[in-house]
């Protein structure tokens, strides 16, 4: 079946939404220069990146108490998978950002911890135990 990429715009690029199914989700993320989404994490959701266009960086954990934050400078080719319970972030701080998303299903599984945009959840839970 063919058909055209859902475009969803958000306050810090868009998505395009080109796969949702029963088993899986495909997206297209476009992150503007200078911004970045929320420090959120998935209570099941899994996702895997990989950058298309552009250098993210991604802020991941901390994954245990007393830990920091993990910077990764990501340039175009890397992969980086993200389990449910990691606390992620993805910034596009010199030059915009494509990025691709596979993902599960869950796509309303969002806790947001911080948020550039005053989208935060209203009561944040705390996530899972994760592992590195």
């Amino acid at each position: 079946m063919l058909k055209k990429a859902t475009i969803i715009n958000k306050p810090w690029g868009h998505e395009e939404l080109w796969a949702q199914t029963s088993r899986y989700v495909g997206k297209i993320l476009f992150i503007k220069k200078d911004h970045r989404l929320s420090r959120q994490y998935h209570k099941i959701k899994q996702e895997t990146i990989m950058v298309l266009e552009g250098t993210l960086t991604c802020e991941a954990g901390p994954y245990f108490e007393g830990d920091s934050i993990h910077v990764h400078i990501m340039e175009p080719g890397t992969v980086f998978h993200i389990e449910a319970g990691t606390i992620h972030r993805f910034c596009a701080e010199e030059e915009d950002v494509r990025l691709v998303e596979v993902s599960s299903t869950e796509i309303q599984d969002i806790v947001r911890l911080e948020d550039d945009y005053r989208r935060i959840t209203d009561i944040p839970t705390p996530p899972p135990t994760s592992g590195k």
